[in-house]
């Protein structure tokens, strides 16, 4: 689909621990990505055998997995062939029920049927908040009338006062120097676009989407399950 010239750019934006094998099996054992975890976020959910998902930015695939563990047709998205690859490979047991796609939040383009559910797990800051708008509509328009959407991402409930002491805070926490370094969440304040819970809030609903619940587990993460509004 031929985009005009001022349409973002996705794939410009495709880092390099994304590009590599070795350096997403790496990534995989850096997040601890555990399947029974995502087990039961798909429990959840209400995730069931006959629905359809689309799960945008998969990554290692595990949710993908535990989606089509219990029946669900999945639809896996990613910009990343290596990290398709890899969700791939890890889920050869339920592989007549997904399908991998390389592309992006923006550029995907569903032509079945309307989709019983929209995922996205860390995956959404890559996008600048313009941009966020115009993904959610993309959802909105893929999802049957009352569909839901989940998101899980790095979002921002301080106050944009606070917000030299509160990152200060969430890096020292989260920067082991084993799995991440304090440069890797520096680098995501500086250039990716983790934005405050109330501007997602306010997109998301704009987009109309009603948000069942929202779920601050700490100033630096969220979770929301949204429902298409008939």
């Amino acid at each position: 689909m031929n985009q005009p010239d001022w349409w973002y750019d996705e794939f410009r934006h495709l880092a390099v621990d994304f590009n590599d094998p070795q350096q997403v099996a790496a990534y995989d054992a850096r997040q601890g990505t555990k399947l029974a975890e995502e087990r039961q976020l798909v429990q959840r959910l209400g995730i069931t055998t006959g629905q359809q998902v689309v799960e945008f930015g998969t990554g290692t695939g595990a949710f993908a997995q535990a989606a089509a563990e219990v029946g669900a047709t999945v639809i896996a998205v990613d910009i990343s062939p290596a990290m398709l690859a890899y969700a791939e490979k890890r889920s050869i047991d339920v592989a007549d029920r997904l399908t991998f796609v390389r592309d992006g939040f923006l550029s995907y383009q569903h032509t079945g049927t309307p989709v019983d559910f929209v995922v996205t797990k860390y995956a959404f800051h890559h996008l600048p908040d313009f941009w966020k708008a115009i993904a959610l509509n993309h959802f909105a328009a893929m999802l049957k009338p009352g569909g839901k959407f989940y998101l899980e991402d790095v979002v921002f409930s301080f106050t944009p006062d606070a917000v030299e002491d509160s990152i200060e805070t969430w890096i020292g926490r989260v920067a082991n120097g084993q799995s991440f370094s304090r440069a890797d969440f520096a680098g995501h304040v500086r250039e990716e676009f983790s934005t405050f819970g109330w501007i997602l809030e306010g997109l998301i609903e704009r987009a109309g989407f009603e948000i069942l619940e929202r779920n601050y587990t700490s100033p630096t993460y969220a979770n929301y399950l949204c429902l298409k509004k008939s």
